[in-house]
């Protein structure tokens, strides 16, 4: 034994060989690779075939080449010491951090968050609020990828914004450029009487995967991932590159009973396509596995010198859909589940406006209140007092929706008409026409460089004409959005309204499309006016809400399915006389 240890040799022995391998497993796992080299070399070696087969690099491309734009780290310190935003492509790196400098739009930042499945607690909603204030213009937008952005932030405060962010415990990491964006969920996630699975684990799960694997930064473009659980509040999650849409399967259908996701790929609306069944059935502790596999194929095919068609869809469409998921299952344990969707069960009705009004929770005695913000802006002074009442009525949790609005959850019974006037207090309702419930509008020209529209402002003053001039009885979607980019997707809007400028006066306007749906009513927009002066759109707009009113076969049947029964023609026409018959 020795006498300054109190061991024997022996068991000194066994502990300084235990504790050496604890360490050095430790040391192992703490010791990241170098930065900019090993955790880009997938996406140099996409970059050098390429080049090799005789392509040229986007310039985006070449600047990831450079350096891996996380590490940009010390030079965005010295431009806040500076005082000036950045320049050329280190506009672009910036966006990897979550920063935006969206001149001339504005002379200033923007900071879009990343919230997976759109949730945060009332400290993190308060905390943002003070943000807000602090640093940016004293709001917050809530985004159609269910987060928030602060807007006006100074070039001298950049750092400081995103320092305070990760003090919330939140991140803008990967919320733009060539990486995955911010991952939605089911809003009703784990409350949603209806639901088959609650999405929160799954995006969570994934969410931090992201942010602690480098190799997933640097895409060919941005990626979007959705999960929908099934319930009663639409996620659109077949428009994003990966829809993890959750099924039931039965005894006797071709796999064991139980619930599973169904695996979608390939959607961007923007560009004319809705994600296409893979003919896939995960589990869903598979989901992980299987969106880093896909987002590996996808580094590895996604076009490096085509920014225009770098998205997944267009590598679909090139390899082919079997081809792609045959090279996925070489990056997999297993082989992947084949089943048709016809096997699995479907699942059941979406409640179009469920995102808003008074609803029961699955928990007896509980409801959420979704809760109407105007084409998504919240002050600062609301953001508080929504969090406030989140923690003195509810469970103090906020869900942000893809539509732009946000749930408060876990409200008892007893206490919703309290909260409800405190809602009213803020100067917001949780009540909404039939026209307001899902009216969804970009940023616009006011905050966008790429928008030739003030989307939000007259997205509110178009739903105030047509409420002046006419009433539905029936949900009907409007979506207005600045660009062809499509942050606002409007072919998916049972009306879709995009932005222009008209003529030499540049006048603002836009193009009038109809008939768009996801889920259960997929169908993208057709147009049906070309690019007309925003002046014109109350009238064209209400031209066709009533036609709808006056031709549809029942009082029950929805805008989508009467516009498809109609050519472009057709709705034009009966637009126009609908009109004169109403003046």
């Amino acid at each position: 034994m020795s006498a300054e240890s109190g061991f024997t040799e022996e068991q000194r022995q066994y502990l300084e060989g235990f504790l050496g391998g604890v360490m050095a497993r430790r040391a192992a796992q703490a010791v990241p690779p170098p930065p900019s080299a090993a955790a880009s070399d997938i996406h140099r070696a996409a970059q050098d075939r390429a080049i090799a087969a005789g392509g040229a690099l986007t310039p985006e491309e070449q600047a990831k080449r450079e350096f891996h734009p996380l590490d940009l780290w010390d030079a965005m310190r010295d431009n806040v010491a500076a005082g000036r935003f950045p320049k050329g492509l280190d506009v672009f790196r910036h966006k990897f951090h979550g920063l935006f400098y969206v001149a001339p739009a504005q002379n200033a930042f923007m900071c879009r968050l990343r919230m997976p499945n759109g949730i945060l607690s009332a400290h993190q909603l308060a905390g943002l609020a003070d943000l807000a204030e602090r640093f940016g213009g004293g709001y917050a937008d809530v985004t159609t990828r269910a987060n928030l952005q602060i807007r006006e932030i100074a070039a001298t405060q950049a750092l400081d914004l995103l320092t305070a962010v990760q003090d919330l415990g939140l991140s803008s990491r990967g919320s733009g450029a060539d990486n995955i964006r911010n991952l939605t969920g089911s809003p009703t996630a784990g409350i949603d009487p209806q639901e088959l699975i609650d999405t929160r684990p799954l995006a969570r799960e994934l969410h931090h995967h992201i942010l602690q694997h480098r190799e997933l930064y640097g895409l060919p473009r941005k990626f979007n991932i959705a999960f929908d659980g099934g319930g009663q509040v639409s996620v659109l999650e077949d428009t994003n590159d990966i829809g993890f849409a959750a099924v039931a399967v039965e005894d006797g259908a071709g796999a064991p009973a139980g619930v599973y996701f169904r695996l979608q790929l390939g959607g961007i609306t923007g560009h004319g396509d809705f994600a296409r069944d893979a003919g896939v059935l995960l589990r869903p502790q598979d989901c992980l596995p299987v969106a880093v596999a896909v987002l590996r194929v996808f580094i590895a095919e996604g076009d490096r010198t085509d920014r225009r068609r770098a998205r997944l869809k267009y590598v679909l469409d090139r390899i082919g859909l079997e081809r792609f998921l045959a090279e996925t299952e070489t990056l997999l344990p297993a082989p992947l589940t084949r089943l048709p969707l016809a096997a699995c069960r479907p699942r059941a009705a979406i409640v179009k406006h469920g995102h808003i009004g008074i609803h029961p929770q699955r928990q007896p005695g509980l409801c959420y209140i979704g809760v109407v913000l105007p084409v998504g802006r919240l002050s600062a002074a609301q953001m508080r007092g929504l969090a406030a009442l989140a923690r003195r009525h509810g469970s103090g949790t906020i869900r942000l929706t893809v539509w732009q609005n946000l749930l408060l959850s876990d409200i008892p019974e007893d206490a919703v008409d309290r909260a409800t006037a405190e809602i009213a207090a803020l100067g917001l309702d949780w009540r909404a026409s039939n026209l307001r419930g899902a009216l969804v509008a970009c940023t616009g020209n006011t905050g966008c460089k790429f928008a030739a529209t003030d989307t939000k402002g007259q997205a509110l003053a178009l739903a105030r004409d047509l409420e002046n001039r006419l009433v539905l009885d029936q949900p009907v979607n409007i979506h207005l959005t600045g660009c062809p980019h499509s942050c606002a997707q409007h072919y998916v809007g049972d009306i879709g309204l995009l932005g222009a400028k008209i003529g030499e006066d540049a006048v603002e306007g836009y193009a009038v499309y109809v008939g768009g749906g996801a889920g259960a009513e997929r169908g993208l927009a057709r147009e049906i006016y070309p690019p007309l002066p925003m002046a014109e759109m109350p009238r064209r707009v209400e031209g066709l809400l009533r036609l709808y009113l006056a031709e549809r076969r029942e009082p029950s049947e929805s805008f989508v399915a009467f516009a498809r029964r109609r050519s472009p023609e057709e709705l034009r026409r009966g637009a126009e006389a609908a009109l004169e018959g109403a003046t």
